[in-house]
């Protein structure tokens, strides 16, 4: 396992590199490969490239001498007493009371915003609801709502139930954020590094402008982490949340084979093991054949075109644009998590797998059709990712 591990550390370095470079260079990519490549200018700097840059090189820095023990002694010692610091239950449920009421407290007023005159998507949800569950429309677009089963539903419950569309969506956003807490806890068993992920997760511009929002809810992103989650407590459920999250959003149908690697790498056992890969290869089996022997738009809509990949990459920076803290640092992040999981918990290189996977779903969707874009939201379970791999970085246990 230790060669897999450095391969998928080169991997994630690799890509992630590329998309640095997209920064850098944002119109590097189009160039290449986009359909107006002749009018762009390759190596033109952005507008993020010296902070970039400079937070890279400051990162690495700090970084390889932190790693090499150079550092002055009163430095390195203080970064050692924050990694192995550890809070005791009763504070930390303080300290989580007081980050959800803050955060629900903020994000609570935007249930009163009319989403249809924020995004022009919702008219083609407010169509797809009028006729949800048995109607018919001549619209592929309407029609590829009430595809997604599951959270055609939840939104109809939420808005019939309590007369809101976006109350759902906001508990499913609250629940991101604690189950980001639980997934981090399970791993790295230290609720610290818990509270860190969740704060990298609620700084997060990109999770903060969509957690209310009912047309790019985040039930599919709930659902998916429900089903990493409870590979540990009790496997069985996992393919099951799984289901449910695509049958939300067809989006994470590659996010299985990431599922797998996480349990590949927890310590259950192989039987059990064995036992999930055959569930997910039933239950994936039994997904393709509703997919494509069903009414649906999704057979449809496939067009493949390989040279689209590295314009999906570059997406990467225009879309988390004000996400400064992930662009600034998630080289180095994957760098480190890449080093740390010689030396540390099984589950770092999952979660450096995680980072890989829910980078290139996007690019690699896109490769296959012109039905969908890459669109900012689709990055949040990356942030998700991104935030817990930070919070393993305290996750070092005290020396006993």
């Amino acid at each position: 396992m230790p060669k897999i591990s450095n391969l998928i550390g080169i991997f994630t370095i690799f890509f992630i590199s590329l998309t640095t470079l997209s920064i850098i260079f944002p119109s590097l990519f189009s160039s290449t490969f986009g359909k107006f490549s002749t009018e762009l200018i390759p190596y033109e700097i952005g507008i993020y490239a010296i902070p970039v840059i400079l937070s890279n090189l400051a990162l690495f820095t700090f970084g390889l001498m932190y790693y090499k023990k150079k550092l002055p002694s009163s430095i390195s010692d203080s970064i050692n007493r924050i990694r192995i610091f550890e809070i005791s239950k009763k504070p930390t449920l303080i300290i989580l009371l007081i980050i959800f009421s803050v955060y629900i407290g903020i994000s609570t007023p935007e249930l009163s915003l009319d989403e249809s005159q924020q995004w022009g998507d919702y008219g083609i949800l407010e169509d797809a609801l009028e006729i949800w569950p048995d109607g018919e429309s001549e619209n592929i677009y309407v029609e590829e709502q009430n595809d997604r089963y599951v959270r055609m539903l939840l939104l109809d419950v939420s808005q019939k139930i309590f007369q809101n569309i976006k109350i759902l969506p906001f508990i499913a956003s609250i629940l991101v954020i604690l189950f980001t807490y639980l997934l981090t806890v399970q791993i790295t068993e230290k609720r610290f590094a818990g509270i860190i992920a969740i704060l990298v997760l609620i700084q997060s511009h990109t999770f903060l402008r969509f957690d209310t929002i009912a047309v790019y809810e985040n039930f599919w992103v709930l659902f998916y982490l429900l089903s990493i989650y409870v590979i540990k407590k009790q496997w069985v459920l996992s393919p099951i949340f799984y289901i449910l999250s695509f049958f939300t959003k067809a989006f994470v149908a590659p996010y299985f084979i990431m599922t797998l690697f996480f349990a590949a790498r927890t310590s259950i056992s192989n039987k059990k093991k064995l036992l999930l890969l055959i569930s997910y290869v039933i239950i994936i089996g039994i997904s393709v054949l509703v997919v494509f022997s069903g009414d649906t738009i999704y057979p449809n809509v496939i067009q493949i075109d390989p040279s689209k990949f590295f314009i999906g990459l570059a997406t990467f920076g225009p879309l988390l644009r004000y996400d400064f803290l992930l662009l600034m640092t998630i080289l180095p992040v994957v760098v480190g998590l890449t080093l740390l999981a010689k030396n540390s918990f099984k589950e770092t290189d999952s979660i450096l797998f995680l980072i890989l996977g829910t980078l290139l779903a996007g690019p690699i969707l896109i490769i296959f059709t012109n039905f969908y874009e890459i669109l900012p939201y689709r990055y949040i379970p990356l942030i998700v990712f991104f935030s817990i791999g930070v919070g393993m970085f305290f996750s070092k246990k005290p020396i006993s």
